[in-house]
């Protein structure tokens, strides 16, 4: 080869190298903006389940307060008498004042007319609150205790709200209102500041603000949000901050999390600061230093010893690259939008049984043959696109997928990105967040289950009752439900033992479950009061499971013989669920006042 010709192959290697090199800057930027985005959100997250277990403490252990203050002795009778003096629980607020969490907790009791009787941090009472507390006016038809977060008169706040009885009479409630002020302190000490804001729409309810705190026109529910922090939402505009999402400005992670008040509308923001903590990629140092020095080395010697040394050193370059990606704890694949043409050790690692990629597409087509047909996650078709292609024209959204290898789950967040145009080849990195979704689901199933009887819950029922009301309206569907509790309960209770009372509970409950449909749904809505949602049904044929679940209880001999009283309707378009209700609680009324044991169907 004449010289001039090795200083133009030179030359072209020269250029291959730049382009190379280029192109190899912007993967280890595209890696480095991938792996702080990862952190970022996985931070977000881990923000909103602290305060989510924050608020879950809240409502136990205010629930147990007021549980408590409702059996105080002579407070039905003062509650009648709208007798209250100004001092009732003064004892009880300087102890509660010597406790960290329950430093500002406020007591309120109010009549069954709606009207309070006493606050325990204002000498104000006697105001009616029924136009202003809707939470209150779903207490006062249901006459159950309930938990919620309301914007009343004096302050966006959590409200525990525990009814009162007189032989069996509803008088009223005892409220125990508590603030956000703790949350927000046992926070601070995990480095997470906060500023809980309300919409402005709610301003005028608020007519003797606690805080005394705004930020404009936005009123701010904890009296130690930092001063630094609502300037900068002032100065930054403080609506921008209203979302489920999460920003990085002035070297702060900004979270936001939506208050939902009893009716699931949004009524404020609790927004969290905390200084971001990443992770920095030992992989991408690594790769980084590697392939600064693999150039250096091709480029020396291309100088030297020309185009022979320059393929070998290309070759070398291919081989450093593939062990710098099996380094990466995450699997990376590639794809051509045929089939899958390579992957990386961690994959291996999941798919353990192949050795090769020959191997796993010898009896799979690609890796979605393993995604699970779940909502919210990845599917092998997603509309009329493949999901690779859907990820690709939906980059801005959250990609999961839910894999079952093996009889395991795992759950992965997907991302995808063209790295050679000219083979239609991309790079598909899943990040492996299984620890994440099972503690999310774990926190999902604690939120909807009675924790003695394994059925749904009383906050599931709220829910699902309102779907299925929403579905029969709209699909003109047939809707019936069934009420229940166990004849003389007390009775068993006082005579065996609350424990034999709870095995009763148990059994009961999983004898029942074991009787009906999957698609129906069994909840514990009170103490031996119980819900049977049936989707589907029409009165005759609710009234007949009724009775079979009546007779079957009746011979049943589980832990002791007992009996049970049902009410059962069919949903009537245009009514309301607490409608429902209420026909419900009727039927089962005449069903205990008929003698007990019995059926009582409700047209």
């Amino acid at each position: 080869m004449k010289p001039y010709r090795y200083f133009i192959v030179l030359l072209i290697a020269i250029f291959i190298l730049s382009i190379g090199g280029f192109i190899t800057f912007k993967y280890i930027d595209f890696k480095k903006s991938n792996l702080i985005k990862e952190n970022y959100k996985l931070q977000s997250i881990s923000l909103k389940e602290k305060l989510i277990n924050k608020i879950s403490r809240k409502k136990e252990s205010t629930t147990d307060i007021a549980m408590g203050l409702a059996s105080v002795p002579g407070l039905v009778q003062k509650v009648i008498d709208k007798d209250i003096p100004l001092d009732y629980y003064s004892k009880l607020i300087k102890k509660l004042k010597k406790s960290k969490a329950y430093k500002n907790v406020w007591i309120q009791i109010i009549n069954k007319d709606g009207i309070s009787l006493y606050r325990s941090w204002t000498k104000k009472r006697y105001d009616n609150l029924m136009g202003f507390r809707k939470d209150l006016e779903k207490i006062f038809i249901s006459k159950k205790s309930g938990f919620s977060i309301s914007i009343g008169k004096f302050d966006l706040s959590f409200k525990t709200i525990m009814p009162i009885y007189k032989d069996k009479s509803f008088v009223g409630i005892v409220e125990i209102i508590s603030h956000f002020n703790s949350i927000a302190n046992d926070l601070k000490r995990s480095g997470i500041s906060s500023v809980v804001v309300a919409i402005k729409q709610n301003k005028r309810q608020l007519q003797y603000p606690f805080s005394k705190l705004f930020i404009g026109k936005y009123y701010v529910a904890n009296i130690n949000a930092p001063l630094k922090f609502r300037n900068y939402l002032k100065k930054n505009g403080v609506e921008s901050y209203f979302n489920d999402s999460y920003k990085v400005k002035n070297g702060y992670l900004i979270a936001s999390y939506p208050i939902k008040n009893i009716d699931s509308k949004i009524i404020g923001y609790y927004i969290m600061f905390q200084k971001p903590s990443m992770k920095q990629s030992k992989n991408l140092h690594e790769f980084v230093s590697k392939l600064f020095s693999l150039l250096l080395i091709i480029f020396l010697s291309l100088i030297i010893i020309g185009v022979i040394v320059f393929l070998f050193m290309l070759k070398r370059q291919k081989e450093h690259y593939k062990n710098i990606i099996d380094s990466s704890t995450n699997i990376m694949i590639t794809n051509n939008m045929i089939k899958t043409t390579a992957a990386n050790k961690a994959f291996y690692k999941v798919f353990s049984e192949y050795l090769t990629i020959d191997d796993f597409l010898a009896e799979n087509e690609c890796i979605c043959d393993f995604f699970v047909k779940e909502d919210g996650y990845l599917q092998k078709k997603m509309g009329n696109m493949i999901w690779l292609k859907y990820i690709l024209q939906n980059p801005d959204k959250e990609h999961k997928a839910k894999i079952r290898y093996l009889n395991r789950d795992y759950y992965f967040l997907i991302g995808a990105s063209l790295i050679d145009i000219s083979t239609n080849e991309h790079c598909i990195v899943l990040t492996d967040i299984t620890k994440q979704e099972e503690y999310k689901k774990e926190l999902e199933f604690l939120t909807i289950t009675d924790p003695l009887t394994k059925v749904k819950n009383r906050r599931f029922y709220e829910t699902t009752i309102k779907e299925e009301i929403n579905r029969a309206k709209r699909h003109s569907v047939p809707l019936s439900a069934i009420m229940f509790d166990i004849d003389h309960f007390k009775e068993v209770n006082d005579k065996y033992g609350h424990d034999v009372g709870d095995e009763i509970l148990i059994s009961y409950s999983k004898l029942i479950a074991s009787l009906i449909r999957k698609e129906d749904k069994l909840c514990r809505v009170g103490g031996e009061e119980f819900m049977i949602i049936l989707p589907y049904l029409k009165l005759k044929n609710a009234t007949e499971l009724a009775e079979k679940l009546r007779k079957t209880v009746e011979q049943s001999k589980e832990v002791t013989p007992i009996t049970i009283s049902f009410g059962v309707v069919q949903y009537i378009q245009g009514e309301t669920k607490e409608q429902l209700y209420k026909r419900l609680d009727d039927a089962l009324y005449r069903a205990k006042e008929e003698g007990r044991n019995r059926v009582v169907a409700s047209e």
